[in-house]
């Protein structure tokens, strides 16, 4: 019996050392200040999107940079097309500290922290170079702080572009030309009510079912980035499109708090840096998706207008005062931000 209690122990500490070695890969032992500082480090980073598609981009870019800044001392293994999970379950990993970065949109990251949900709001920004303005400064920084309390580090910013409407049957150049249009739309109560407000027919639908829907007539629009707009085929059959850039969401560069504690606080200004200065690599990265996808439509013979976006802005107000009320102060922020 001795023996056998004896065994069950050792098995037992068999298993926490396992489980223990399933985390952060480290190859010496921490400082007495819990602090990496020195160690050979391997952390991961999980992103949903295709290994060529540029956010992961943005993360290699990342990646090298840390690995390069600490001569190799911290190496970041990029983990594209959801090897990690979906993103709600790469949030949940992060919080936890069972993986150690991630790309996250700033959407489903708003159910963590409520201020992020600003960014759903429709024609909230004038322009991109206005968006890069807000979220490159004060207020910015001042979004990525409020992820602390959830358990993660924002870093930066990645584009992600901008959503525009686009139809089969006109151009549309004011918001009431949508007028008895069938736009297809996201299941968000945001996303419906701004296709009712502006004067269409909103038809929620599952993202997979609106190229065969745009093609035999059933909804006679959708709204995307360009990128969507070109790779999903959706060009070929709807070929009007209007630049009213209804929709910036960005994407965030996040670690896990429980990894960023036991980073040096060198190690720390090395990560953050790296991060902020992947970002142009990254935003050149989807500028050369949209031009593709720009040109891919211009070669179709697509009719593109562009648009008075302070019409449409006026135009979605209802929205501001059923879905803003509670971020009046850094709307007005934003918007005041030139």
């Amino acid at each position: 019996m001795k023996l056998k209690r004896i065994a069950l122990a050792a098995l037992s500490a068999t298993l926490v050392l396992g489980l223990t070695a399933c985390g952060t890969s480290q190859n010496t032992t921490p400082s007495q200040s819990g602090s990496t500082s020195g160690q050979k480090m391997t952390l991961r980073l999980a992103d949903i999107q295709p290994a060529d598609y540029p956010t992961v981009v943005g993360d290699n870019e990342f990646a090298k940079l840390v690995k390069e800044r600490t001569n190799g001392r911290i190496t970041i293994s990029v983990y594209p097309n959801a090897q990690l999970g979906d993103e709600k379950t790469a949030i949940e990993q992060l919080q936890l500290g069972a993986i150690d970065f991630g790309r996250i949109n700033a959407s489903p990251l708003a159910s963590f922290d409520k201020q992020l949900n600003v960014f759903n709001l429709p024609y909230l920004f004038s322009s991109s170079d206005q968006m890069w303005k807000v979220l490159n400064g004060p207020i910015g920084d001042q979004m990525l702080a409020g992820l602390k309390d959830s358990k993660m580090i924002g870093l930066t910013y990645y584009d992600s572009g901008a959503r525009n409407f686009y139809n089969s049957k006109k151009p549309v150049v004011h918001p009431q030309d949508l007028a008895g249009l069938k736009i297809r739309v996201q299941q968000s109560d945001m996303f419906i009510d701004l296709v009712k407000t502006l004067g269409g027919s909103p038809t929620p639908m599952a993202y997979g079912e609106v190229y065969s829907a745009l093609q035999t007539g059933v909804i006679d629009g959708a709204e995307n980035n360009w990128p969507s707009y070109y790779s999903t085929n959706h060009y070929k059959v709807a070929k009007y499109l209007t630049l009213d850039e209804h929709s910036r969401t960005p994407e965030i560069l996040l670690a896990s708090q429980s990894t960023w504690n036991k980073l040096s606080a060198d190690d720390q200004k090395i990560v953050l840096q790296a991060a902020k200065d992947s970002q142009a690599v990254q935003r050149k990265a989807w500028t050369d998706l949209e031009n593709k996808a720009i040109q891919a439509a211009k070669d179709n013979g697509n009719v593109v207008t562009k648009v008075d976006i302070t019409e449409w802005q006026k135009a979605a107000q209802p929205l501001y005062d059923k879905y803003g009320k509670d971020y009046t102060s850094i709307i007005d922020q934003i918007r005041a931000t030139k």
